[in-house]
């Protein structure tokens, strides 16, 4: 009965991936038919075709990906050099620091997003990319994840390397962040799924479709009385494809990094 209900509970969640692969070799008079068919008459690919002149999907597309890949590198730098602070250097206010960063977690990123918008615009980075950039080059829960791995890890190396008159900076770069290359894949896979399906922040800080990225110009077939599925289903295809890469070349890291840091 166990093996039926997780075969069941897979079949819900991977059913809405289906139907958009689907839906994205459809005919869009098919799509929109009643009473609809899962499994369409004919295919088609004009809808691949079509959504490189329906908006500037190369441009979007370029966009995404400096804004999550630029993201996804300083903050993973970023964050494992904190977490291994925090796991293990002994100062004072380390564990203030530590459930400052906890509180933070507990924000949601909309209670912030006006006033940093505010301090954006002093600093003249409102609506660039820099200024879309900067606010994630950092990351409470990359903080967290990147310590609880570290703390998973023996003093053995690094005592032997400090007492052989090894640098705190080389000990972490020689040693350490090595060490946590499962974790660090699998952060920065998060990182980027995260950033690159990310809609509000990169929508507010777009001074317009050409300096948007991917998600705010797939939600232009999204109008309020006409959804061109067609169209929004192939973006969405083409939008999932580096993810999907992503995570099949780190996945064995990807599983190792989650039971490594408890984050199960």
């Amino acid at each position: 009965m166990l093996g039926i209900g997780g075969a069941f509970v897979g079949l819900l969640v991977i059913f809405p991936m289906v139907w958009m692969l689907i839906a994205a070799f459809t005919p869009e008079s098919e799509i929109v038919a009643f009473p609809p068919t899962v499994f369409p008459s004919s295919l088609t690919i004009d809808h691949f075709v079509d959504i490189w002149d329906a908006i500037p999907f190369a441009k979007l597309y370029g966009n995404t990906i400096v804004f999550a890949g630029t993201v996804t590198v300083v903050s993973l730098l970023l964050d494992t050099m904190a977490g291994y602070a925090l796991a293990r250097f002994e100062f004072r206010g380390r564990n203030v620091v530590f459930v400052l960063i906890l509180a933070f977690l507990m924000v949601p990123f909309q209670v912030t997003l006006i006033p940093l918008y505010d301090v954006l615009g002093a600093m003249g980075l409102a609506s660039t990319l820099p200024g879309m950039i900067i606010p994630r080059m950092t990351n409470a829960f990359g903080i967290f994840f990147m310590r609880q791995y570290f703390l998973s890890l023996p003093r053995d190396l690094e005592e032997a390397a400090r007492i052989d008159g090894a640098s705190e900076m080389r000990i972490f770069a020689r040693i350490m962040a090595p060490l946590a290359k499962p974790a660090m894949l699998t952060l920065g896979l998060f990182h980027f799924q995260y950033n690159w399906n990310d809609l509000l922040w990169p929508l507010v800080m777009s001074s317009g479709l050409e300096s948007a990225t991917l998600p705010a110009g797939l939600a232009m077939f999204m109008g309020q009385h006409v959804v061109e599925y067609g169209l929004l289903m192939a973006g969405s295809v083409l939008a999932l494809l580096p993810v999907v890469v992503f995570f099949l070349l780190i996945q064995r890291s990807f599983v190792a990094g989650i039971a490594t840091t408890g984050m199960k």
